[in-house]
C-alpha cells in the first residue's frame, strides 16, 4: 500500500533512514561516490526536509518511498529509494506510477548517478528521457532525465 509519510515523526524518519542508507550504499558503490549527501542525512535532516514523501508499506514495514517537490507545474523527483533486500520486486516503479498519475499532466524531472543504469532503465521505462549529464565532484557524473507530459 502506498500512503504519504509524515517524515516528520521521528520513528517515520527512523524507518526511511533504515532503508536510505543501505540503498545509497548501492548506489555508491555503482558510481564510485561516497559523497552522495543522504548517505549522511541525520535524523533531524529528515524530519526537517521540505520534500513530501511518499512510502510503500507492506503489514506496517516501510520497504521503499519516493520523495518530491511541487513547483508551479513541474514535479522534481528528489528520492526514489527500495530497501535492498526487496530490490527487483516492483517497489520502485509502483511508487513512480503512483506519482505519475497523481500528478497526471505535469511535468517530471529526475537525476540520477550516470552509473546507475537499473535507475535510470526504470525512469525511461516509465517515458522518462536523458537530458544531459552533470558532474556533482571531480569525475563523477549523475543523469538529468525528465518526463514531459502532453496537454
Amino acid at each position: 500500500m502506498i500512503q504519504e509519510l509524515d517524515h516528520r515523526s521521528e520513528s517515520t524518519a527512523k524507518a526511511i533512514q533504515k532503508i536510505q542508507h543501505p540503498a545509497y550504499l548501492v548506489e555508491a558503490e555503482m558510481m564510485g561516490f561516497q559523497g552522495i549527501p543522504q548517505l549522511k542525512e541525520s535524523i533531524l535532516e529528515l524530519r526537517n526536509s521540505d520534500e513530501v514523501f511518499l512510502g510503500y508499506m507492506e503489514k506496517d514495514r516501510l520497504l521503499g518511498f519516493l520523495s518530491y517537490k511541487k513547483e508551479s507545474e513541474t514535479i522534481d523527483i528528489h528520492r526514489l529509494v527500495v530497501d535492498p533486500g526487496h530490490f527487483r520486486e516492483g517497489i520502485g516503479s509502483r511508487l513512480l506510477v503512483f506519482l505519475l498519475t497523481k500528478y497526471q499532466g505535469l511535468n517530471f524531472t529526475v537525476s540520477t548517478g550516470k552509473a546507475n543504469v537499473p535507475a535510470k532503465k526504470l525512469y525511461e521505462s516509465h517515458g522518462f528521457i536523458e537530458m544531459e549529464d552533470f558532474e556533482v565532484a571531480p569525475g563523477i557524473f549523475c543523469t538529468a532525465l525528465k518526463k514531459k507530459t502532453h496537454h
